[in-house]
């Protein structure tokens, strides 16, 4: 388990057996060794792989490990494999510290609810037009209306999704990444990336949820979830709505406004808008070209979407807490935050206030 551990972290800080002994004070062969179960550190030098590799020194032994599976990446070609090893072994961090904490609460009150999809939705999807229907199906199941959605990270967490939120430095190479933990569907994001493209991104995973096993052999599921998401971000009786069933033409400042009400990117608005029959596809391109020569397709004009940001762990840690399933030590264990930097935020001192 130690060295299982230790190998993670040290990927997950993009660190070489060498570049990490260096700093440890050790061989590289004695990290080999600890990777391999073959030795163990001593507890000065266990503190000093620690701080090099930005963990708590109960990181290593601590007693949950998941197993998560059926991992995708919605990412860059091009995304270096050190890139995806320090995002895994983030999320895995994450996920341990999670199934942690849920191990913590009694039977009588679990936090989290299983997810589960409407009964009501088809056995088979045979064209991509059907997943309106099937977006306004979800929205009805889980009681969104035709509104925006405020929250979509909080929406998910609330329908037994999980959503992690990876800080890891990627330069715009990642979006996001969809598994299984056990029979919990898990989603992470980039909290590098505008919550526009975050809130696509949960969208489009909610979308394999939904059409996996449904899907006729002739559709491609990748087109099939961002039509999804697309539909269940901006239905389309709200874009009718909002823009009129027929336009010649659409101001760049009602997509930007759209934009911030709807949490879907200008550029998707606009393909929203050629889906429900509102432009046609002349128009379109013409739109496409400019964004294109404007370079709006890496970042659109105007204010960025607010990011989404998931509060669940945290708040469920601070509800053990009160419910003296935990103390204080194991609160600010799993937080990944000093003791004393916990008493503060318990008290809501300065850094309570604006961490989180």
């Amino acid at each position: 388990m130690f060295g299982e551990r230790l190998h993670r972290a040290r990927k997950a800080a993009g660190l070489s057996m060498s570049a990490l002994a260096s700093q440890v004070g050790v061989s590289a062969n004695a990290i080999k060794k600890y990777e391999h179960g073959e030795n163990m550190p001593s507890s000065g030098k266990l503190l000093k792989m620690a701080k090099a590799l930005g963990v708590r020194t109960e990181y290593f032994f601590r007693p949950v490990k998941v197993e998560i599976s059926g991992i995708e990446y919605r990412k860059r070609a091009s995304t270096p494999q050190k890139i995806l090893d320090r995002i895994n072994g983030d999320v895995w961090e994450q996920a341990e510290r999670w199934a942690e904490l849920i191990n913590l609460y009694p039977d009588t009150d679990t936090p989290v609810p299983a997810f589960m999809l409407p009964s009501t939705l088809p056995k088979q999807i045979n064209d991509y037009e059907q997943l309106e229907d099937i977006a306004k199906e979800m929205r009805q199941a889980w009681q969104l209306g035709q509104n925006p959605i405020p929250d979509l990270v909080d929406t998910l967490e609330s329908k037994g999704v999980m959503v992690i939120t990876t800080k890891v430095e990627v330069n715009a190479k990642f979006d996001g990444l969809a598994g299984n933990m056990g029979k919990t569907p898990l989603i992470v994001i980039s909290h590098h990336r505008p919550g526009d493209r975050q809130r696509f991104t949960l969208a489009h995973e909610l979308g394999h949820l939904v059409v996996h096993g449904r899907l006729d052999s002739t559709l491609d599921e990748e087109k099939a979830c961002n039509h999804f998401a697309g539909a269940f971000l901006f239905p389309d009786d709200a874009v009718k709505q909002h823009l009129g069933n027929k336009r010649n033409a659409i101001e760049l400042q009602e997509l930007y406004m759209l934009k911030h009400e709807f949490g879907l990117s200008m550029a998707g608005i606009l393909h929203r808008a050629l889906q429900c029959g509102i432009i046609n596809e002349y128009r379109y391109k013409s739109y496409a070209i400019e964004f294109s020569k404007n370079r709006w397709k890496t970042t659109e004009p105007g204010s960025p979407y607010p990011k989404e940001e998931t509060y669940l762990f945290k708040q469920l840690v601070y509800r053990a807490l009160a419910e003296e399933y935990i103390g204080e030590s194991k609160a600010s264990e799993l937080l990944g935050i000093a003791l004393t930097q916990f008493h503060k935020e318990r008290k809501l001192g300065e850094s309570g206030a604006t961490t989180h």
